[in-house]
């Protein structure tokens, strides 16, 4: 009697799990919406250019001359103090020869070499 019982009830679960299958059913495919562009319609009135003349040009309108201001030039004292100091000594302590040498070739002298040391200094 066990043995019955327990086999209708396996019978029982294999049973639903048989019998359920999934059915499979394709969506019908999309319709293809047509796409149309509409030009629009041609003008109805028809325009014609008009004949542009020129002899008004005048350069004293177009360019006038106005007082402009005037450039401030520094004399040779004042270039020297805005001038940064730095020392050749100085610069190859803080970056090394190897350094100094090829600044002073990429930037053109020794001069250069200074001026981006001075840079460099003031990053810091």
């Amino acid at each position: 009697m066990k043995r019955w019982i327990t086999l209708g009830i396996a019978g029982f679960i294999f049973s639903g799990c048989i019998s359920n299958k999934p059915v499979y059913r394709p969506l019908p495919a999309p319709k293809p919406v047509k796409k149309t562009k509409k030009t629009p319609p041609p003008p109805k009135v028809k325009h014609t250019l008009k004949e542009v003349e020129d002899n008004n040009f005048s350069p004293e309108y177009m360019y006038p001359q106005t007082p402009s201001k005037s450039h401030v030039t520094h004399p040779a004292s004042d270039t020297e103090a805005v001038r940064p100091t730095m020392s050749k000594s100085v610069c190859i302590e803080m970056i090394g020869q190897e350094k100094f040498d090829h600044y002073s070739r990429m930037l053109g002298g020794e001069e250069g070499a200074l001026r981006r040391c001075a840079l460099l200094k003031a990053m810091k």
